[in-house]
């Protein structure tokens, strides 16, 4: 693969190169790391890459690596969000098959544009919204998907941060609470919009309609650090399912605590992110069951996308990595049925949009509409 971005000082550009050699089926070999050509060659020589290979412009790494006879076989772009539509539409254009760092782009109408890019390619397209690749996320959702909780009636799902409770000082939060590069959205584009995937991949049921409450807590910030968000799921047949997100980045104390609860007619489930290898069932009976990663207990997507014995804890980066390995899958002409998308990116915007022009407006009750 050839990367875009994840340059000297940056968090997921490494993250991505680490998930995606996990399994050893594939190299990063080439990228532009930085908009700075001496930043680009001194982000290529830390990923140990041949000098030669480390471009200084996107339209240079493209038109060099398309006609080598070892050259990248697709792009990932690890960009802020303003920069996803450009770097992806060109790499789409240039004949690579893109994978890009959620959301799919800093606007709706771009995810739009994005999406018809890639349709005109046909070519292979995927969002790394992380949380799909765990192991026993898959399990909830093959579990609610076989009947085991009975029809869906409520969806609770919690992403608590704290780490901009106070001034957005370095690289990693400076530009997300920047409109010119994260987008309209602040918190509830970079973690909402997790947990908004999360219960739709979970749960299998689209949300229709949204009552938002946005706020900028933080004196002088300008996009929302603080999220409530009521949700009403399509009705299929059983009722329509009702559910709450709760996405805030100014909780003091709280890491990285996404959490999804499902409650249907027959039980619950719980995951955590940060006890990602338990899965708990509720029984209408009484009984709690707990489900282990690594066992024999799992169906068998979660159960392929399981690398150790339980016991041997897998987390962020092995999730991450099994959506390169479907990615890689799909390259070779397989589905990766579970692997996420340009229909999920819009979804995605769609809600960040939705979210954000209905807290403002304070319209109550909005519809959710691609």
């Amino acid at each position: 693969m050839a990367m875009i971005g994840g340059g000297p000082g940056a968090f997921i550009g490494p993250v991505h190169r680490i998930a995606a050699e996990m399994d050893r089926e594939i190299e990063l070999v080439a990228g532009v790391f930085s908009g700075d050509p001496a930043r680009s060659r001194a982000g290529g020589m830390a990923y140990g890459l041949d000098p030669a290979r480390a471009y200084g412009s996107l339209a240079e790494m493209l038109s060099a690596e398309r006609v080598r006879a070892d050259g990248a076989q697709f792009v990932a772009v690890v960009t802020p969000n303003h920069d996803h539509l450009p770097s992806a539409r060109a790499a789409l254009a240039a004949g690579f098959p893109v994978i890009s760092d959620k959301p799919m782009t800093a606007t709706l109408a771009e995810a739009r544009e994005l999406a018809a890019a890639v349709e005109a390619a046909g070519l292979p397209f995927a969002l790394t919204y992380t949380y799909s690749g765990y192991p026993l996320v898959r399990e909830a959702r093959a579990r609610i998907a076989a009947g085991a909780l009975g029809a869906v009636r409520k969806v609770v799902v919690e992403y608590p941060q704290g780490w901009l409770a106070g001034p957005a000082e370095g690289k990693q939060a400076e530009w997300r609470v920047d409109p010119s590069r994260a987008g309209a959205g602040g918190c509830i584009g970079d973690i909402g919009v997790h947990a908004f995937q999360l219960a739709e991949f979970v749960t299998g049921l689209k949300v229709t309609e949204l009552l938002a409450d946005l706020g900028a807590v933080v004196p002088g910030r300008q996009l929302d650090d603080d999220c409530t968000v009521l949700l009403r799921f399509e009705d299929v047949g059983f009722g329509a399912a009702r559910g709450v997100l709760l996405a805030s980045q100014i909780e003091v104390g709280e890491l990285n605590g996404l959490r999804i609860r499902v409650y249907g007619e027959q039980g619950g489930l719980v995951w955590k992110q940060e006890e990602p290898n338990t899965l708990t069932l509720h029984h209408l009976d009484g009984r709690s069951e707990v489900i282990r990663a690594g066992t024999g207990l799992l169906g068998p997507d979660a159960a392929r996308r399981t690398r150790t014995p339980g016991g041997h804890p897998e987390g962020y980066l092995e999730a991450f990595a099994n959506l390169y390995r479907d990615f890689a899958e799909r390259l070779r002409g397989g589905s990766a049925p579970l692997l996420p998308g340009a229909a999920e990116g819009l979804r995605s915007m769609a809600f960040i949009d939705t979210a954000v022009r209905a807290s403002a407006a304070g319209a109550g009750w909005t519809s959710l509409s691609v």
